[in-house]
């Protein structure tokens, strides 16, 4: 196999590993249930709140029933008051600057690495056969004369 197969097979395997890590979404594995915010209050006047993780206005928690859920909340100055009248245990926590993976950042630099790559190869091409893209004049032909 010679380096340009090699490489083509190398940019499709790149591809696909970058439109597999775009469409998968990691909070798939958990199944949550998106909770209106009404909901959610209703459920702790009631008592089914157990547990709540708050992380900014996303409020991701556990039911009495072990149901898992998630909903974005409001500011709400009396929220943590009223999860902690109903016994709610809770965890704050910051909302996380997550830095993108090495493939998100190769993917974000794809379109002009690839536009780099087809320059390169045009000017290769123009490059090629007598003297490049400016190299006419060097004729082989020969001038008949009379």
């Amino acid at each position: 196999m010679n380096l340009k197969n090699l490489m083509m097979w190398g940019v499709i395997v790149l591809l696909i590993a970058g439109l597999f890590q775009l469409f998968q979404n990691p909070k798939n594995s958990i199944a949550s249930d998106k909770m209106p915010f009404s909901e959610f209050l209703k459920n702790i006047d009631d008592g089914r709140v157990v547990q709540v993780e708050i992380k900014g206005n996303n409020i991701e928690g556990i039911l009495s029933d072990g149901t898992v859920f998630n909903t974005y909340a409001p500011n709400d100055p009396n929220l943590v008051e009223k999860l902690t009248s109903k016994g709610v245990s809770i965890t704050a926590s910051p909302l996380e600057d997550k830095m993108p993976s090495p493939l998100g950042i190769l993917l974000s630099w794809f379109p002009m690495l690839l536009l780099i790559g087809v320059w390169i190869f045009f000017m290769r091409q123009m490059q090629g056969g007598r003297g490049g893209a400016m190299g006419f004049g060097k004729s082989k032909a020969k001038l008949l004369s009379e």
